[in-house]
Formats: C-alpha cells, sequence, structure tokens
C-alpha cells in the first residue's frame, strides 16, 4: 500500500530538519539527536510508572540498567529489554518514555540494559552484557519483586537483534527459561541483499548504507557477522524457542529478515504471531506519540505480554 500519511508527514518534516540517523557531523552529536527524536517521538509518559537507575557487575566493567516499575502491587512479570540504534547510537535512557508505556499497559517490570556501544565496544560487548543482565534478573528475582517464571525478553531493531540471541543462547546453556520473546523489526541476518533492502535503500528514514554502517561498527573487532550470535536467523535449529511476536514494516530494509524469522521459528514449532504494518517505516514503534500505527504496534505487544505472561484481561 501507499506509504501512510502520517509517515510521510514525518518523512517530510526529518527531511527539512536532518535525519537524526548519521546526519551529524560526529557520532556523538548523531547519539544525541537520535534520543532526543525518541523521547519527543513517543509521547506522553504514564504518570505511575516509576524508574531506578543502578549499576551490576559485568565482565567489561558495571552495566548500566534502568528498571521500570507499574504502580499495581506485585509480584510482577519481568521484561528485559533492548533498546534499538544499530547497536551504535541508542541508550536506555532516551527510550524513558516508550519503556514507560510497556511497563504501564502490560503491568510488568522492565529492566533496559544501557550496554556498551560499538565502534567503541563491538561485539560481543552489547551480547554478553544483555546476557548478564538476563541472568542477573533471573536470579535475583525475589529481591527485584518479580516472578522468575514469567520472564520475556523483548528489543527493537538492533535490540530485537539481541533479544533473539539471548533467547536462542537460554535454550542453548539451559536458562533462564523464557515465557516470551517480542521482536520489533529485528536485526537477524546480516546479507543486506534481500529484495526489502532493494525496495527501502533509501528515502525511509533506515537506509542501507546505514545499516552497513552500524554492521562494520558492531563488527569492528573482526567478527563473523553470520555467526548465529549475530545473525540470528543462521542458527543449527530454531526449535525449543519461546512463543513470539515478531513484528515488521512494509517500508523498511529489515523487513524480509523478520518475516524470514518468523517463518523459522514457526517451522520449527514455535508459536508465533507474525504482524506485517504497512504503510509503516523502520522505527515506527518508538513514535505512537505521531503515529497511530506506532501506538497500535505497542499495544500489541503489550497484549502478547499479557497473553505470555497470563494477565490478559477476559
Amino acid at each position: 500500500m501507499p506509504i501512510d500519511p502520517q509517515v510521510q508527514a514525518l518523512l517530510d518534516a526529518m527531511a527539512a530538519a536532518g535525519s537524526p540517523l548519521l546526519s551529524h557531523e560526529t557520532l556523538a552529536e548523531t547519539r544525541e539527536g537520535f534520543a532526543a527524536m525518541v523521547g519527543m517521538l513517543a509521547g506522553e509518559a504514564p504518570g505511575d510508572v516509576t524508574i531506578a537507575a543502578a549499576e551490576i557487575d559485568g565482565m567489561y566493567g558495571p552495566i548500566a540498567i534502568r528498571t521500570y516499575r507499574p504502580g499495581s502491587d506485585g509480584p510482577h512479570p519481568a521484561v528485559l529489554f533492548m533498546h534499538g540504534g544499530g547497536w551504535t547510537i541508542g541508550t536506555a535512557a532516551g527510550y524513558d518514555t516508550l519503556v514507560a508505556q510497556i511497563c504501564a499497559a502490560a503491568d510488568v517490570v522492565v529492566v533496559s540494559v544501557d550496554y556498551r556501544l560499538a565502534p567503541e565496544y563491538p561485539f560481543p560487548v552489547a551480547y554478553d552484557e544483555c546476557w548478564t543482565a538476563l541472568q542477573w534478573v533471573a536470579e535475583d528475582a525475589t529481591r527485584l519483586g518479580v516472578d522468575p517464571a514469567r520472564l520475556a525478553v523483548m528489543g527493537d531493531s538492533a535490540g530485537g537483534n539481541l533479544a533473539a540471541c539471548l533467547a536462542l543462547r537460554a535454550r542453548d546453556e539451559g536458562g533462564p527459561g523464557l515465557a516470551a520473546q517480542v521482536l520489533v523489526y529485528p536485526v537477524t541476518d546480516a546479507d543486506l541483499a534481500t529484495l526489502s533492502y532493494d525496495e527501502n535503500a533509501t528515502g525511509y528514514f533506515l537506509e542501507r548504507a546505514t545499516m552497513q554502517f552500524f554492521w562494520d561498527c558492531y563488527t569492528g573487532g573482526g567478527a563473523d557477522r553470520f555467526d548465529a550470535r549475530l545473525s540470528p536467523l543462521r542458527a543449527a535449529s530454531h526449535a525449543d524457542l519461546p512463543p513470539a511476536l515478531v513484528i515488521t514494516a512494509e517500508y523498511d530494509p529489515l523487513r524480509d529478515e523478520g518475516e524470514a524469522y518468523a517463518r523459522c521459528l514457526e517451522q520449527a514449532g514455535v508459536p508465533v504471531e507474525a504482524m506485517r504494518y504497512d504503510g509503516m517505516i523502520h522505527g515506527f514503534f518508538m513514535m505512537p506519540g505521531v503515529l497511530g500505527a506506532g501506538a497500535d504496534a505497542v499495544r500489541q505487544a503489550t497484549r502478547a505480554l499479557r497473553r505470555a505472561f497470563g494477565t490478559l484481561p477476559a
């Protein structure tokens, strides 16, 4: 279908102002611009969510985390959230409003990982730090006031990549057990030659050249980008993984690899809900304040979490 009019208006405004994706002179400026954009386009923050910043021990040094708690009584299910930004430009704080919305709507405790960014810290740093955070949530569940039997992973874009990779690692290493994985237009493969890359190479916010830059940053330490720890689509098996929601966007270079991942999960016997949002671009999920479909997708994600945790109202 044609691109959504709300999206086109947003793209026009970005073109006039300069897109926050690699449009500034330095990477630091790009990071600042991206964080400001996410905060501005997410909409209103719920008033009954408390946010606490802390650090946990990690193999590369302290790992910064942000914990979001709903106003209701616990213990709550827990979601480990990994932000997007190509492993290179996102921050947990920049996603505060969006993650608080997820926390309130799903009635869950969310732990968001402020993993170290590439190119300063290439693979496997982000992968390892998110794994450490997942283990920490599972092991310290009682102190955190969460139910260790109801734990999920979630992320958008590069964060969706990390969430999918954590689900594979948890399966292969015997836990932690996961009730769900919510993958929002995830990076699942390093092959930039799909049809959706060709159709959406330029002009739709995330571009092929930008993804090439992100991959170069993340694998700058010489990692094989087709390793399943980076390209989960390449895993030898997708069996015995937690139920998944996979959200994709029509005008997104990552559309085809996200949908291919959903098919792989389904073929392996994993319960999958796959939804393509027609007329949408990459990033629409983090823009519920200005895109109606973004708000719809956030609601879909929180409903999927509630179903997985057994808390969906009748």
